[in-house]
């Protein structure tokens, strides 16, 4: 059976998945066999960085998109996984603003339960996402849920694009005028910007010429001059796999998961780039914490993880692996 009508016969109903990162929104619609018949893309959905009402706006505008290509069909499901549904509290909010929506009726989850079932099915498993922020979370077969604030610093995290961007500028500044050490950052990041000088970089952040969130657009350049022996670049290259070998520990620890052969699923720009000198350190510091855990690293856009768990809530599991074999192609967007 196909999900295209033939012969006037019924059309099978669909499912409704999207994914909104820190960068971009992806949605999908597949019927209940797993065939992909229409997509759509956007730009951040984030309420971090967008705000609630934009962001049930933008996704609303892609259901629709998706609803012109598939034409009259019955939905089963509809999964909503968005960055920055960190706190209950934003999960609430969210939901409260899809009252009245055509997909009020929606599953919405952190971006990250989208990661995770990317990378795997088993019901004891961490993810850790590393792209324009980091995150992570946790799931036991007990229901146990580990969750992170990921509010930034006031919340204890650092790392991801933006953090890269921020500390390379900060380092390139003092090496600039005489407080810090040496670094290839100091003419790199003016031409991230096209820009001539790091004084022209500055005082385009400080009169915002340059968006505040454009520091992401910095990290390529830290892994750049990392790879180039640069030691300031290199020291926060060290720094970022320290804080995705520290999120996941922590979070197996707190699943009392620790000493067990546990999936530890890493996703995100920043990861998915595959920095060889990053990963390296990530497999050996996970190594000396966790030896008995097993990393999952996915390179697929986590739309590919809710999908899945759109079509597993709607009980077609049966069409997951055609699902599988049509999404995991799409490649996440690397940052580094």
């Amino acid at each position: 059976m196909t999900g295209h009508a033939a012969g006037g016969a019924t059309p099978l109903p669909i499912v409704i998945a999207v994914d909104g990162g820190g960068s971009k929104t992806d949605a999908v619609a597949i019927d209940l066999d797993g065939t992909l018949i229409a997509s759509a893309r956007g730009t951040t959905s984030s309420p971090h960085i967008i705000g609630m009402p934009r962001a049930v706006e933008l996704i609303d505008g892609l259901i629709d998109e998706l609803l012109t290509q598939t034409g009259p069909r019955t939905i089963a499901q509809t999964n909503v996984y968005v960055s920055g549904l960190d706190l209950p509290a934003e999960v609430a909010a969210f939901k409260t603003a899809l009252v009245g929506s055509a997909w009020a009726d929606a599953v919405v989850d952190n971006d990250l339960f989208a990661l995770l079932r990317a990378g795997t099915g088993e019901p004891d498993a961490v993810a850790v996402v590393c792209g324009t922020g980091i995150n992570a979370v946790g799931v036991r077969a007990d229901g146990l849920v580990i969750r992170y604030p990921s509010l930034g610093i006031i919340s204890g995290d650092w790392g991801g694009g933006w953090h890269l961007g921020e500390q390379a500028l900060w380092h390139a500044a003092r090496a600039a005028d005489g407080r810090g050490p040496e670094t290839s950052l100091v003419a790199a990041i003016p031409a991230v910007y096209g820009l001539d000088t790091l004084q022209d970089v500055i005082e385009g952040l400080h009169f915002e010429r340059i968006p505040n969130s454009d520091l992401a657009q910095i990290s390529p350049a830290v892994f750049d001059a990392a790879r180039a022996g640069d030691a300031v670049a290199g020291s926060l290259v060290d720094r970022q796999a320290d804080e995705i070998v520290t999120f996941a520990a922590t979070t197996l620890r707190r699943l009392d998961r620790l000493d067990r052969p546990v999936p530890v699923v890493l996703g995100g720009g920043v990861i998915g780039a595959r920095d060889e000198r990053l990963l390296a350190a990530i497999v050996s510091g996970l190594a000396a914490e966790a030896p008995l855990a097993h990393i999952e690293l996915v390179t697929a856009a986590p739309i590919l993880g809710a999908a899945l768990l759109a079509l597993e809530g709607a009980g077609a599991h049966s069409a997951l692996s055609r699902a599988r074999e049509q999404l995991e192609s799409r490649q996440a967007v690397p940052v580094a």
